[in-house]
């Protein structure tokens, strides 16, 4: 009896040790019906996108977010599913997505090549302009070189902009493609200059404000509404030029097409029904004609 009894518990381990991988590797649709919960991932000082509020976030992308949630209460008959907030950092944020920590990244991101070795992502919901802030006294030969006012033709285009751009520091955000793209561009133009990096949009418009970088550059919405709200940042202003373009989307896991699906159907309804828009207007100034165009390409019919 004791040896039957033996072999039934020892036969009940291996079935519960066999079952560990199936959960370890259930979906993200699987892992929130079990769990009745759905975990939102975020940067918790990336406004007006997302932003930390007590034990919750708000901004465009967690508005966005929560449609998604929506969504996955309708399709999974979930009516009593719980939203939880988790803030991440730029340095963990791809692995919070690709470990499950988190159920998606709400925060905007560039869907980079190298990123989409580890997680996937929806189709975009925002057109980020990365765009530099300088002080008001900034050098004029500066000045001109960063608001493209020096000829584009030949040798002397050349030394123009590396005589304009060379022996300045410059700051961008510690990991993120901005960071890349300075440095690309350094090399490519032969600009002998330093290049520093913080933690956060703040921090680097402190540094310039304070004199110890000439030019902040980072994504520009996220940069009129810091200086909009920053009452010491009188001395810095905004450039016009936009530098460069990139449609930014939501992390998702990397092999779960179904969920991906359920977020872009999400998305694309938004897109349709005109509700994008109105959250465009509660937190990014409204939409404008190119926008609009945008959002078109970007809903999926």
């Amino acid at each position: 009896m004791n040896v039957q009894l033996t072999k039934a518990t020892n036969l009940l381990f291996v079935c519960l040790l066999t079952m560990v991988p199936v959960l370890a590797g259930a979906n993200t649709l699987e892992r929130v019906r079990s769990s009745n919960t759905f975990t939102l991932g975020y940067l918790p000082d990336f406004a007006p996108f997302s932003v930390q509020e007590g034990d919750k976030a708000s901004g465009y992308a967690i508005e966005l977010c929560l449609k998604v949630a929506d969504k996955i209460k309708t399709e999974l008959g979930l009516p009593a599913l719980q939203v939880r907030y988790r803030p991440v950092s730029i340095n963990d944020e791809m692995s919070a997505v690709s470990s499950g920590e988190i159920d998606i990244l709400c925060t905007p991101t560039p869907p980079t090549l190298a990123r989409r070795k580890h997680v996937s992502f929806s189709v975009p919901i925002y057109t980020a302009g990365l765009s530099a802030v300088v002080r008001q006294e900034a050098p004029e030969a500066l000045l001109n070189v960063l608001n493209g006012k020096v000829a584009h033709t030949g040798p002397t285009w050349r030394a123009t902009v590396n005589h304009g751009l060379s022996n300045q520091t410059y700051a961008a955000t510690a990991g993120g493609v901005t960071e890349a793209w300075i440095r690309q561009q350094m090399r490519l133009l032969g600009v002998v200059a330093t290049l520093v990096t913080v933690e956060n949009t703040e921090a680097g418009l402190k540094l310039v404000a304070e004199g110890k970088a000439d030019a902040f550059f980072a994504e520009r919405m996220m940069l009129k509404n810091l200086l909009a709200n920053n009452h010491s940042a009188g001395n810095l202003v905004l450039l016009d030029r936009v530098f460069e373009y990139s449609p930014t989307a939501m992390a998702l896991d990397r092999d779960d097409e179904n969920f991906r699906l359920l977020v872009d159907t999400a998305l694309s309804e938004m897109y349709r029904s005109g509700e994008i828009e109105r959250a465009y207007g509660n937190y990014l100034e409204g939409i404008t004609d190119t926008d609009k165009k945008l959002f078109k390409v970007y809903a999926i019919p």
